[in-house]
């Protein structure tokens, strides 16, 4: 199911249950991006010590 799909599914059962109708998606897209670089921007990544590709800590996606 994607998104468009959902989002029908989701407005058919709200107005089944009186409910106020869900955002359509990627409404929030754009500032949800604008607030990351803005973070990115204040909060810049930084190097790890130790080798390059050595054994430090796992990223979360494991790679």
């Amino acid at each position: 199911m994607d998104a468009i799909q959902q989002h029908m599914l989701d407005t058919y059962r709200a107005a089944r249950l009186a409910e106020p109708a869900p955002p359509p998606p990627g409404r929030h897209d754009r500032s949800v991006l604008r607030d990351l670089y803005r973070h990115w921007l204040t909060h810049p990544p930084t190097r790890r010590s130790g080798k390059p590709g050595g054994s430090g800590t796992p990223s979360p996606s494991g790679v």
